[in-house]
């Protein structure tokens, strides 16, 4: 009498790994390093022309190496411009704006996202139609405002124009509308939770990426923002406003702008080192979801 052999299994096919299994080779390494040596060359030379004298701009070939007389061109810096009223001022304004555009942004954001009332759409789209108007149209008629109000030559001129942006406003509610679960927001109804506090307990926490993501770039817009500065800061220049009195003159020395604008620089890396992590758990909460 024979016994039946069971069937031998087939030789299981080998898994590959997907996309998120992949370490990037040499060639994303060899990329990404290309990338970052072109993005970082024009600060990199701004600090070498402003660590040097003068010849270094007529030079054939542009030295890639610093000089010794950054310390000298920037202690000029400091004498002829108010560098650190210019420094208070741009930090005021910057933090200022930064966290007026955190909270409502995410606010409004959380509403479009997960509150139903009428008009939602409608409203969103209008914000959405904002995006496409030149800022520079309304420049003339909101200095006329500012000067009504005897806002002029403040800091809270150049703050209260941008304390929300439909960007931002734009950008919380296409993070949140997937984000949190309508259970979530259910069960923290039924547990008696207001809409405040579930905006702060449920949406706040979940936004906490994004807001990480927004809060830099915004930062870093105001920071830089020079335009609108110019016109309403008066005798209180932000930094990027008083760092253009480096060039009234007729005769321009380069070397004292570039190394002005090194030190205007140096707070928006210290930025990004510190928060270069949320920056990054930011991005890649988005890319990696679902």
């Amino acid at each position: 009498m024979t016994t039946a052999t069971a069937p031998r299994r087939a030789n299981p096919v080998p898994r590959r790994h997907g996309i998120r299994g992949q370490k990037p080779g040499w060639l994303t390494y060899t990329i990404l390093a290309i990338w970052f040596t072109v993005s970082a060359y024009p600060l990199w030379w701004s600090f070498v022309a402003g660590s040097s004298d003068t010849t270094v701009l007529t030079s054939k070939f542009p030295p890639l190496i610093p000089g010794g007389k950054f310390l000298e061109n920037a202690s000029e810096v400091f004498a002829t411009i108010d560098f650190w009223k210019a420094l208070g001022n741009s930090v005021i304004v910057a933090g200022a704006i930064t966290v007026s555009v955190l909270f409502f942004s995410t606010l409004a954001g959380y509403a479009f996202a997960k509150l139903r009332f009428r008009g939602r759409n409608g409203l969103l789209l209008f914000v959405i139609l904002t995006l496409a108007i030149p800022t520079q149209l309304g420049i003339i008629p909101l200095f006329i405002l500012m000067k009504q109000f005897g806002w002029t030559g403040s800091l809270g001129a150049i703050i209260v124009p941008t304390l929300v942006t439909a960007f931002g406003v734009f950008f919380m509610r296409q993070y949140l509308v997937d984000v949190i679960p309508d259970e979530l927001i259910e069960a923290a109804r039924m547990d008696g939770a207001n809409q405040i506090r579930t905006f702060w307990h449920v949406g706040v926490p979940a936004a906490r990426p994004a807001m990480a993501v927004l809060g830099l770039f915004t930062f870093m817009t105001a920071w830089t923002d020079y335009l609108w500065p110019l016109i309403v800061a008066g005798s209180n220049p932000t930094l990027q406003v008083a760092l253009s009195q480096l060039q009234s003159a007729k005769y321009v020395n380069y070397t004292i702008v570039l190394a002005g604008a090194v030190l205007a620089t140096i707070p928006l890396l210290i930025l990004f080192f510190f928060a270069g992590r949320l920056l990054v758990s930011g991005i890649m909460a988005g890319a990696v979801k679902g």
